[in-house]
């Protein structure tokens, strides 16, 4: 089911005819030193390796080689920090100067091609600076988010064994300031790995103190090495080297290395900017994630500039800094035509301003789409977004480990009708089966686990950090010739996929297996709610029960047992008595990630009465105090 103005179906079409031939096709836009002697080696890594044999360098494609086709002059990164009360731009020329000066800066304290370098940084213009640094001279960056626990900042170091760590005095976080240094100084004392230099950017709001013979100021050193008149150049790397690092939450409560390649990821990346974000060079595109998040590699720092388009790195949030007009302010003053963000952020907007009466203060005629990924995107909050603002807003699914989307409505190869609920389709590169637990695939609307057949696209993980065992343990033995994504849902009859619940979420109600999204998204459509989560908890005769866990908008002051009352009848009439959905309590707030995605896990062990402990990449502690609290007034949770 396809829009005849789409050419949608013709580019998957020609990748699953030839996947070799699209993606050789898709690379002409990337420049390299040394083409490559197989587009596709089916022999070498885990499921093979993209354009083994080529070299190139992923800075040089982002920055020098925009300045040398006349294009210096144009804005390359926009800084926007309503929280310092900070706005500055850097052209590629300035950009391209920075980043050079700062990677000899890396040379100089030791870093060499292949030395792994951890950024623990706030979300400042300097953080894509010394992503780009690193990928210059070939160093391998990992960014740990900025404010991490010292104990977590300490297995990453432990893990990646990095020469240096680039770091700030200090993070804000809305009205708050957090102090790196302390935590950085005491995540290098729990490491068994040492770094040999410490590059620490003082900000004026919480200057650190210097370790003599370690630590370097990171602008005295560029001043120096500027004065010197020394700039590194790019180095010259295998298209399969690893570009960079990122951790993800493991299982075991190990991180894992989620390894991205060179190459892969710069065809890929460079292939989306048109092709699905339909961004044109010179054109403002702002990803309101985190550096520390892959949303933030990918769409802050590397495909914007790959692209050649201006990239916005914010440092602050969609409410509070000051007020849920703050995305729409920044669209306006700086001409943002894509805004990708994450939907607990709309959430967030639609909870304070629910008639969307900010939006009307500000001219956003410039903005033509707003893309959501991070979390499902629920029906109700894609319906207001849509509303308010007048332009397409897409839902894509993507993870981590891949690196940019698997499923979406692709923009710039002309869109697909809108199925609220559903990404949409597979993007190319990507074929999406549904297999039971046996490995069966299974028809239209029947739900399992989603599974993408090997090999994997460009851009995708080749591995995990030194841990091959690991990568295929976690991916790839569920299902032999598949790599698992671990996100249960279905396809309908037009190919749409619907990806309800990560499979650790689907419940087991007295022999029923139940999508705690599938009732996430009939709790949505009541009005007074402006985000929910929905858990299952242990019970001794059915198994499990659901349990809901309703936010209501500002300024809602009906009686919460009547609005709970109401949510447990819309799942009853939707959904059926099968769902034995009956505990339903209203919170003040939900526990996220820093990165907007709810902490269900945690929440469910809270409710079973299991231990836990809070997860380091929490945004607030105190709000899991708080879920205990409610639990424990319904009789349940420990």
């Amino acid at each position: 089911m396809a829009a005849t103005e789409s050419r949608y179906d013709d580019v998957y079409r020609f990748w699953q005819r030839d996947p070799e031939a699209f993606w050789g096709e898709a690379a002409r836009d990337v420049d390299w030193y040394r083409l490559w002697d197989d587009v596709f080696d089916p022999y070498s890594g885990q499921y093979g390796r993209w354009f083994a044999g080529a070299e190139c360098n992923t800075a040089y494609n982002c920055l020098d080689r925009h300045v040398e086709a006349g294009r210096g002059d144009q804005a390359a990164l926009i800084y926007d920090s309503p929280v310092t009360g900070t706005t500055k731009t850097y052209t590629y020329n300035e950009l391209t100067d920075e980043v050079a000066t700062l990677s000899a800066v890396l040379v100089d304290v030791g870093v060499k091609t292949g030395d792994r370098v951890i950024i623990y940084m706030p979300m400042i213009a300097e953080a894509v600076m010394a992503m780009l640094a690193c990928a210059r001279i070939g160093a391998v960056h990992s960014v740990v988010f900025g404010g991490f626990a010292a104990n977590e900042l300490a297995t990453r170091i432990d893990d990646a064994k990095p020469v240096a760590i680039m770091s700030a005095s200090c993070g804000i976080e809305g009205s708050k300031v957090i102090a790196y240094k302390p935590l950085l100084d005491k995540a290098i004392e729990l490491a068994k790995t040492k770094p040999s230099a410490c590059i620490i950017l003082q900000r004026p709001q919480a200057e650190a103190s210097i370790i003599p013979g370690r630590d370097y100021d990171w602008a005295q050193a560029v001043a120096l090495t500027r004065s010197r008149g020394r700039k590194a150049g790019p180095v010259a790397v295998k298209a399969t080297d690893p570009l960079y690092v990122l951790y993800t939450s493991g299982t075991t409560g190990q991180p894992k290395g989620v390894v991205r390649d060179n190459g892969g990821h710069m065809v890929a990346l460079k292939w989306t900017m048109k092709n699905f974000y339909n961004i044109d060079p010179g054109e403002v595109f702002w990803a309101a994630s985190d550096v520390g998040w892959v949303v933030g590699h990918s769409y802050i720092c590397y495909a914007p500039l790959l692209h050649g388009a201006t990239t916005l790195v914010y440092e602050g949030k969609p409410v509070g800094t000051p007020d849920a007009g703050a995305f729409w302010r920044v669209i306006a003053q700086h001409k943002v035509v894509s805004l990708f963000t994450a939907p607990t952020a709309f959430r967030a907007i639609k909870k304070e301003d629910p008639n969307g009466s900010l939006i009307g203060k500000y001219d956003l005629s410039c903005l033509r789409a707003l893309f959501l990924a991070g979390e499902r995107a629920d029906p109700e909050t894609l319906k207001w977004a849509e509303e308010k603002l007048k332009v397409p807003v897409i839902d894509h699914w993507w993870q981590t480990e891949t690196g940019w989307c698997i499923a979406g409505n692709p923009v710039g190869l002309g869109l697909l009708p809108v199925k609220h609920g559903s990404p949409t389709v597979a993007m190319p590169g990507f074929e999406l089966h549904v297999l039971d637990d046996n490995g069966k695939r299974l028809g239209a609307n029947e739900q399992g686990t989603i599974a993408i057949p090997l090999p994997m696209p460009p851009g995708c993980l080749p591995t995990l950090w030194g841990n091959d065992k690991r990568f295929r343990e976690s991916y790839l033995t569920q299902f032999e010739g598949y790599y698992s994504t671990s996100d249960a849902g279905y396809l309908d009859e037009d190919g749409y996929v619907y990806v309800m619940a990560r499979t650790d979420d689907v419940i087991n109600v007295a022999g029923h297996r139940l999508s705690t999204g599938q009732m996430e998204e009939v709790v949505a459509r009541h009005p007074d709610v402006a985000e929910c989560a929905v858990i299952g908890v242990a019970d001794a005769l059915k198994g499990q029960l659901p349990a809901g866990f309703l936010v209501l908008n500002a300024g809602v002051s009906r009686d919460h047992k009547e609005i709970e009352n109401e949510v447990v009848s819309l799942v009853r009439n939707d959904i059926g008595p099968v769902a034995a959905f009956k505990n339903v309590m209203v919170v003040q707030r939900l526990p996220k990630t820093r990165s907007g995605k709810i902490l269900r896990a945690t929440m469910r062990k809270i409710a079973d009465g299991e231990p836990w402990t809070t997860p380091a990449t929490i945004d607030d502690p105190a709000i899991l105090d708080e879920i205990k609290g409610v639990l424990a007034g319904r009789g349940m949770g420990a």
